[in-house]
């Protein structure tokens, strides 16, 4: 797999509550110059993004990075994220709804998200650090069921991030329409192309630039 192929397959993520548009800026032009799938950015930069690069995939995120929101804000964001130019969105689900067992909470806050994003790309980041095995099946499904795009393993900004098992976990239990996508903590080709080959389409990373030529 060579570096081009990678980078096709990664969201060059700057998510950083410290983020200025300078470092915005240099983050684009590094997508455009790499040829990477998005940028992955905070909300509050889509529409400069939009305006200065209006050939590039813009990647957000909603409820980030808890997931605590109540539905309603994460339906609001959802759609101002759209109209200020957003392609793609990368849900936190309301873990503690998996905690307490209000699956069928989880499974309609997806659903809704789901139908205000209509032909765009739904990832549904589920947290992996804070579940349990059975848990994380249990999502597998609902992400499944509700017809998202992708389910992610994590923020970033949890315990931990992406790990080998839970992507063969989610490769056992997802349905074939879902894809794959790892994040946190991954930074050097090896770690992008493992996950790469181990079945995920995408790879969120804030280190794409390694791969230059």
């Amino acid at each position: 797999m060579n570096n081009q192929e990678i980078l096709s397959h990664v969201d060059h993520t700057l998510l950083k509550a410290f983020a200025s548009r300078e470092d915005i800026r240099k983050l684009c032009d590094e997508a455009v110059r790499l040829h990477t799938a998005s940028v992955c950015v905070p909300p509050c930069y889509i529409r400069w993004i939009r305006e200065n690069y209006p050939d590039l995939v813009i990647c957000t995120v909603v409820g980030f990075p808890l997931g605590y929101s109540v539905t309603a804000a994460k339906e609001a964001e959802t759609r101002q994220a759209l109209a200020d130019g957003a392609d793609e969105v990368d849900m936190v689900i309301n873990i503690t709804d998996v905690k307490n067992g209000d699956f069928d909470k989880v499974k309609a806050e997806i659903a809704s998200l789901r139908a205000i994003t209509e032909g765009r790309i739904l990832k549904v980041i589920i947290e992996t650090c804070y579940l349990t095995e059975e848990e994380k099946i249990r999502l597998c499904r609902i992400v499944t069921e509700t017809g998202a795009d992708y389910i992610k393993t994590s923020t970033g900004f949890g315990t931990a991030g992406a790990a080998p098992e839970d992507i063969a976990l989610f490769k056992e239990h997802i349905g074939p329409g879902v894809k794959m996508k790892a994040a946190g903590g991954i930074r050097t080709r090896e770690a992008m192309e493992a996950y790469l080959e181990q079945g995920c389409d995408r790879i969120g990373s804030s280190s794409a630039s390694i791969l230059a030529d």
